[in-house]
């Protein structure tokens, strides 16, 4: 009798054993790694997010559906939002400088800062509704480490949604299916321009589009794929997604086929989610 029941105890330790051998093991990634490293490269945005949103609306139909859009996905994004509606050039400055002093005042509450201009332009100027220019490098300039204490290590976003010149491309016709130093320093020193991540609607000197009853082209892609996939994507990704859209959307102006791409400047030295 005992020898029989340890023939039955040899037979399913032996079944055990091929059935284990055939079944793979699933090696689980250590949680502490992935969070520890996760947060290292994320820039944090626990602090307060602070966002200017000027809009010129003179003769762009379609800028208020802009600037509703804009300012949901703001909110959905958790910013603090300051408006500036159809400024001049002095105005603009003004209310800019007093946004960047704002965020001097707080410097320890920052988490982000994004700046959103919805234009008239041409290449490195954005147009007030009179006529003026201000210089896109001298908004950039406004934000830098030098100017900025309160930006140090901390994402400076730009949305550009303006023209960039006259030149129209009308797309081209294609067979395919559819589609260091060694020197140590006690003080740590950063880059003047550093974290700035810059996103136009157009290549330089090409014109950007505006639907007059939907809006801006580059506006209404970027709320649609937020509705799609929210806050998953860091802020790169998430613009890829867009320009993907756009450029694999047909447009046209004046009855010719027009096509445009979002392009992307960054410094970035993180990832961003909102």
């Amino acid at each position: 009798m005992l020898i029989e029941k340890k023939k039955i105890m040899l037979f399913f330790c032996s079944l055990f054993m091929k059935i284990h051998s055939v079944i793979p093991r699933k090696i689980l990634k250590r949680s502490r790694d992935f969070v520890d490293g996760d947060e290292l490269d994320r820039y944090d945005l626990s602090g307060r997010r602070k966002a200017f949103l000027m809009c010129v609306k003179k003769n762009r139909p379609g800028a208020d559906q802009d600037v509703k859009l804009m300012k949901d996905w703001l909110g959905q994004c958790h910013f603090e939002c300051t408006l500036c509606i159809d400024p001049d050039k002095e105005e603009l400055l003004e209310k800019l400088t007093s946004f960047r002093d704002g965020l001097n005042g707080i410097k320890n509450e920052i988490g982000c800062c994004l700046v959103t201009l919805m234009s008239h332009g041409e290449n490195g100027f954005i147009k007030m509704e009179d006529g003026d220019r201000v210089g896109l490098e001298n908004v950039f300039e406004m934000f830098n480490n030098k100017n900025c204490p309160a930006l140090h290590e901390k994402p400076k976003i730009f949305i550009i949604q303006a023209c960039r010149g006259e030149r129209r491309d009308n797309g081209v016709e294609t067979d395919d299916e559819p589609m260091d130093s060694d020197d140590v320093s006690e003080k740590k020193r950063l880059p003047t321009f550093s974290d700035y991540f810059i996103i136009y609607p157009t290549q330089a000197d090409h014109v950007a589009l505006r639907h007059p009853r939907t809006g801006s082209v580059m506006i209404e892609a970027m709320t649609n794929v937020f509705k799609q996939y929210g806050n998953r994507w860091h802020i790169a990704d998430f613009f890829t997604k867009v320009n993907n859209r756009v450029v694999h959307t047909e447009f046209h102006l004046q009855e010719e086929p027009i096509k445009v791409s979002l392009v992307m400047e960054s410094t970035l030295t993180k990832f961003v989610y909102f």
